[in-house]
């Protein structure tokens, strides 16, 4: 999967479009991640014992990796990744748009 954790992306398709936030978790299995402030639902959720309190609850729901870009923390577009491999053997992710490695 091309997107992972702490990468800051841009929703580019959903009720959310327009919304950039950092990607909270991932789901590789799935095609899916949790973004910070995007996709927000609403819970309805049930008292466990003393932990947590009943009533309407908002969080973020998963979004469909096809439905975001990671942002270039050089240049500050949407871009698409590639991959290169390092000297050392190393892969790595690259910016399309400027060349620059992201990891």
């Amino acid at each position: 999967m091309k997107i992972r954790r702490d990468d800051t992306i841009l929703v580019i398709a959903g009720k959310d479009k327009g919304k950039t936030g950092k990607v909270r978790q991932s789901f590789p299995k799935e095609g899916r991640v949790i973004v910070d402030g995007v996709n927000i639902v609403k819970r309805h959720m049930k008292p466990q014992g003393t932990t947590r309190q009943a009533g309407i609850i908002e969080r973020e729901a998963p979004v469909c990796i096809s439905n975001v870009m990671l942002i270039c923390t050089k240049c500050s577009h949407p871009i698409r990744i590639g991959f290169r491999s390092l000297e050392d053997g190393t892969k790595v992710r690259v910016c399309r748009r400027c060349g620059e490695v992201i990891d």
